[in-house]
């Protein structure tokens, strides 16, 4: 038998990731490593189980089924390694190389298979495709029969760099369903919760809030905080959401003087079905107080997070959650600027096409909540427009006068449109826009539409504003049940009595007829 021995591979790729490196394979176990990173994937060879070969879609791919229920995938093989890796296998690692067929068959039916952490669909006895559970970030029961699986994408499991600046971005999968009838969805559901550890108990994190009301998506969700991540655990929905994933936090007031919106910016967007979130618009009672306790030690606190945190905080829910997830996240919270509106606000009240809300002008962007939360930042404006600003210059009964829009323009060539901005405030957002060098602009073709419109009811005669269609029709005959408020000469009071001696008065003769031309009653 040949001694063990190592040997190098180049250009494979490790699970999904999408740049190749360097795969070696020692009698102590593997590791694999890409040029241009430090880290180092390793496994040991206690770990093994077994060893598979399997064609797949970037040439042949070695998988490490490991002991604890994973696996390792490397593909990029050519075909001619078939023999030295099975060679390698034997000596270093006492184990067979196994040739595992797939199904091409294109079946969208078959059978599903639970393997330690991996998911395996098999169509006439051969696996077509399988799911590593670890990388499930969500699942729900959709209906009656049907079970969703929605997946992390690369940059929540530490390929950022490799997916968001490859040249040539790649799509991702991002939900499966499972259409499967009868009960044994329920199990499957379960069984996937499971495996892909979506099912921690609540209480195992740093801290649990509890009933938290979500304007975006609409709902109330428990939300606990853990080193990494943060769930979401609602009545339909449960997500787990990666502290990567985090890109922007907001902590404004809502204008009712009772309310602290907290808004959280996410990228990838969460996903509801086909919908997707790419904000979260959590709202709190302003003088809403509990006491909380961090499962931290002191000692971690000041080691993993800089001493940012305490172990117990006493205060208002929004100022507790708000701390906790901006250090947790390590993302800086934006607050309102010096922007202040006629009666003191910090935002000013508008509707983004049907959707009422507040948008807040913000030292480097605009923020619309909260619903659809939209967010603009400054520097990407092209310049803003104010239409039906003057209209309230106009003495006339319009309702529109008393409110003016906004529009933005953006330098992508795409707008957003605020409508029933009230007029005091056109001077307050102007001069914001101004201290930011943004260029605005006033429309006035509306309040030139509306002057002319004024103007030719004013010098116009109740005659000239009539059609001449109309008002030749009623110079030629007369409309039967047309009102008028015109007195009608031939219209005489005392005939008013005719329509009821008509209807109640059997000898009644008609309108115009004397009474000697009245016929005698018939004989019966």
């Amino acid at each position: 038998m040949s001694e063990p021995k190592s040997k190098q591979f180049e250009n494979i790729y490790y699970g999904l990731s999408n740049s190749p490196g360097i795969l070696k394979l020692a009698p102590s176990g593997l590791g694999w490593k890409t040029p241009d990173s430090e880290s180092i994937v390793t496994i040991s060879a206690e770990e093994f189980k077994k060893v598979q070969w399997m064609r797949v879609a970037r040439d042949y791919q070695l998988k490490f089924a490991l002991k604890n229920g994973n696996a390792a995938r490397f593909d990029g093989f050519p075909k001619e390694n078939f023999e030295s890796l099975r060679e390698i296998i034997r000596t270093n690692y006492k184990l067979n190389l196994e040739t595992k067929e797939i199904c091409v068959k294109g079946w969208n039916w078959g059978e599903t298979d639970f393997q330690g952490s991996q998911l395996l669909f098999n169509a006439s006895k051969k696996t077509s495709f399988e799911i590593p559970l670890s990388h499930v970030s969500n699942t729900n029961l959709q209906n009656k029969c049907e079970v969703s699986l929605e997946f992390m994408q690369p940059e929540q499991f530490g390929e950022e760099s490799q997916s968001r600046n490859h040249r040539n971005p790649t799509h991702e999968l991002v939900e499966m369903r499972f259409y499967i009838p009868g009960s044994t969805k329920v199990l499957f559901f379960e069984e996937v919760r499971e495996k892909a550890d979506l099912t921690q108990v609540s209480g195992e994190g740093i801290v649990l809030f509890n009933d938290v009301l979500l304007l975006t998506p609409r709902g109330r969700y428990d939300i606990e905080m853990f080193s990494s991540f943060f769930r979401l655990r609602g009545k339909t929905y449960d997500y787990k959401v990666q502290y990567s994933s985090v890109g922007s936090l907001f902590l404004l007031p809502k204008l009712d003087d009772l309310h602290e919106m907290f808004v959280v910016g996410l990228d990838p967007p969460l996903r509801q079905g086909q919908t997707l979130y790419p904000f979260l618009v959590l709202q709190f009672k302003k003088e809403e107080e509990k006491e909380f306790n961090l499962n931290l030690e002191a000692e971690v606190i000041e080691k993993e997070y800089g001493g940012k945190l305490e172990t117990s905080y006493d205060a208002e829910i929004y100022h507790v959650f708000s701390i906790v997830f901006s250090v947790l996240t390590k993302r800086k919270i934006i607050k309102p600027s010096s922007f202040k509106s006629q009666h003191d606000e910090v935002a000013v009240k508008c509707s983004l096409k049907a959707n009422e809300g507040y948008l807040y002008p913000l030292e480097k962007c605009f923020l619309f909540i909260p619903k659809p939360p939209t967010l603009i930042k400054t520097s990407e404006i092209e310049k803003v427009i104010f239409t039906r600003v003057s209209a309230t210059a106009v003495k006339a009964p319009i309702t529109s006068a008393r409110t003016f829009d906004l529009k933005f323009r953006m330098k992508g060539n795409f707008e957003y449109q605020f409508s029933s901005i009230n007029r005091e405030e056109f001077e307050h957002l102007e001069e914001y826009f101004r201290s930011k060098k943004v260029i605005t602009e006033n429309d006035t073709s509306d309040t030139q539409t509306i002057q002319t419109f004024i103007n030719d009811i004013s010098g116009s005669s109740d005659e000239e504003m009539i059609p001449a269609s109309k008002r030749r029709q009623s110079e030629s005959m007369p409309i039967d049940g047309e009102d008028s408020d015109s007195v009608d000469e031939d219209f005489q009071l005392e005939d008013t009595d005719s329509d009821v001696a008509e209807e109640f008065d059997e000898n009644y003769a008609g309108a115009g007829s004397s009474s000697d031309e009245t016929e005698p009653p018939r004989k019966k």
